[in-house]
């Protein structure tokens, strides 16, 4: 596997950088790998966390209203983040010339035996019913 960003490259990664093409197997087990859907939680309430600290600093108030203004703002982007994975994951594959599908590999691997498990099942069924030649409106 390649190398690891550095974490200036991290960072600019987080906010939607494209990383050097020596990184693309890591970009690829970072959106698509076991770990894809905590690490996309974490790197987007990463991209966040200017977002909170100025919550948390630039308003006057009591130290429990700050931060659950700043826990309000967190559970939201938690919200949003989780909603648009799938759009997320995509625009980066695509940005990094790794594919169009949102599915990470256990995904793509489940949709695979799927497949085949429908093949097996209804495979033969479609190829006698081809053979016998007869339409809908025949039969």
């Amino acid at each position: 596997m390649s190398s690891r960003p550095n974490p200036f490259q991290w960072i600019a990664y987080t906010y939607g950088a494209k990383l050097p093409d020596t990184q693309r197997d890591w970009v690829a087990n970072d959106l698509m790998g076991t770990m894809a859907t905590p690490r996309h939680l974490f790197r987007t309430q990463m991209s966040f966390l200017p977002i909170y600290l100025v919550l948390f600093f630039a308003f006057p108030g009591a130290i429990w209203i700050r931060a659950l203004m700043v826990l309000l703002a967190a559970l939201l982007a938690l919200i949003f983040s989780t909603s648009y994975m799938n759009q997320n994951r995509v625009r980066r594959l695509q940005k990094h010339g790794l594919g169009n599908s949102p599915m990470t590999y256990r995904q793509q691997a489940e949709a695979r035996d799927i497949k085949v498990q429908y093949e097996q099942i209804y495979g033969a069924r479609r190829a006698g019913a081809d053979g016998e030649g007869r339409t809908v409106a025949e039969g």
